[in-house]
């Protein structure tokens, strides 16, 4: 679907959609971000508190190891001792890293870096003391107001932890909790815009069904018109042409009867004048000039018979559509010079269906002389499946059926006389590879005699 014509057709559901996106890109944005700052304070946080409870732990280790030297000597006790130094002093070097932005926190680790150094530049120089053949009673060394001081500042920088731990736990909350509002907020939005391009959805579906009905009826209503009005033209081009067979056939005989009869006549008299002027002895020139009238009234004669065999065709209801298609083809192949094809079997139809086929195919012969330039030509009548086949094929120039000429009156009296029998013509032709004119018209009831 086009997205162009979507947006024209739903000009609210668009910007909903554009505006739910954004925000959800934004909440989610947001929300990672803040809930990546809390995660990396809580992480923060943790490393904090380990360290000052390494812290504690390194000053015990320190104290421990210090006691253990002085009691044992052994070396080994001694090197835990330098370990846990170099414990506390990476527990102050993150926690003063950890606490520079607050100063507070920076105040109160400055007093606890103070009482550490205070006390292990005690236990070292008790260590000392011992190395130089001193005598050290443990007893004696007092550090335990110092080891209470350090005990109370660290608690003081573990609440302090507590506190932010407390924080970012809400913090977390919070973000939860506007990722859930943004979420609802959206899908509300989300909904609402689904229900909207719905209801379009659903109104532009009524409308267009409603236009699709109104369609359907009008082309029902033309479909209707198109077929009454093809079956009038139908009938009226089978009133006409009825009409001018009939005028045909009445012209027909009126020229056989009275110009037939005239001519007949006039060659009658023209032999008895002949007689009597050769019983006479008349001059050559008469007998030549008679002799040129008698050849005259015989040409005309002939020119009559020929325009009433092409008004009417007599050889059509004595010798039967076979005889005549044949005289009618070998008269045009006499005429034309082309070679002529023809294969015609018996059928059975009505004398209004012979006198079509007959004049369908000699408007097709006339066609072919006009326009194909062929040098071939097959006409074929036949019959199958109760239909009478009757072809005009030539190899000629051939047109583009696909286009309609405007010369094609000749191709639409045909088809119209064609269906007006009930039949069908089908024309098929090319640039270059000929024409062929095919006609299927139902069998008559009777066999032909």
């Amino acid at each position: 679907m086009d997205v162009f014509k979507v947006v024209q057709r739903r000009p609210v559901v668009f910007p909903l959609a554009m505006v739910a996106a954004v925000a959800m890109v934004l909440i989610s944005e947001a929300g990672y971000w803040r809930s990546v700052r809390t995660l990396n304070e809580i992480t923060a946080t943790g490393s904090a508190r380990t360290n000052i409870q390494g812290l504690r732990q390194g000053i015990l280790a320190a104290q421990t190891a210090q006691r253990s030297y002085l009691l044992t000597e052994r070396r080994e006790y001694l090197a835990a001792y330098n370990k846990a130094l170099q414990d506390i002093e990476a527990s102050f070097i993150f926690l003063q890293q950890r606490y520079s932005p607050v100063q507070a926190h920076t105040n109160v680790l400055s007093q606890l870096h103070s009482v550490t150094d205070s006390l292990l530049l005690q236990l070292a120089n008790t260590i000392r003391q011992h190395d130089a053949g001193a005598r050290i009673v443990l007893e004696d060394s007092d550090d335990g107001e110092q080891t209470e001081s350090i005990r109370a500042l660290s608690a003081e920088l573990l609440q302090a932890e507590d506190i932010n731990a407390s924080a970012s736990q809400n913090d977390i909350f919070q973000t939860l909790m506007l990722s859930r509002l943004g979420v609802a907020l959206l899908s509300a939005i989300s909904l609402l815009a689904l229900v909207m391009y719905l209801r379009q959805s659903f109104a532009l579906e009524r409308q267009q069904q409603e236009v699709q009905r109104i369609v359907q009826t009008e082309r029902d209503r033309l479909e209707l018109e198109v077929r009454q009005r093809t079956a009038q033209l139908t009938e009226l081009t089978h009133h006409l042409q009825t009409a001018r067979e009939d005028e045909r056939s009445r012209l027909a005989r009126n020229l056989h009867d009275d110009l037939g009869a005239l001519l007949t006549s006039a060659k009658l008299d023209a032999a008895r004048i002949r007689s009597r002027l050769l019983a006479a002895g008349a001059a050559p020139e008469a007998l030549d000039l008679l002799a040129h009238l008698v050849t005259t009234l015989n040409s005309g004669i002939a020119l009559g018979r020929r325009i009433i065999e092409d008004l009417r065709p007599s050889a059509l209801g004595t010798l039967g559509l076979v005889s005549t298609l044949e005289i009618l083809v070998g008269e045009y192949a006499t005429h034309s010079g082309l070679q002529v094809h023809c294969v015609l079997k018996p059928v059975s139809l009505d004398e209004n269906a012979e006198l079509m086929v007959y004049r369908l195919v000699q408007e097709a012969l006339t066609n072919i002389s006009k326009h194909a330039k062929a040098q071939q030509v097959w006409v074929s009548l036949g019959s199958h499946a109760g239909q009478v086949e009757v072809s005009v094929r030539d190899d000629g120039a051939g047109f583009d059926a696909q286009t309609q000429p405007t010369s094609a009156y000749g191709l639409v009296g045909m088809r119209f006389r064609v269906e007006a029998e009930g039949g069908t013509l089908t024309v098929v032709s090319s640039r270059g590879q000929g024409t062929l004119i095919q006609v299927r018209i139902p069998q008559a009831s009777t066999e032909p005699t």
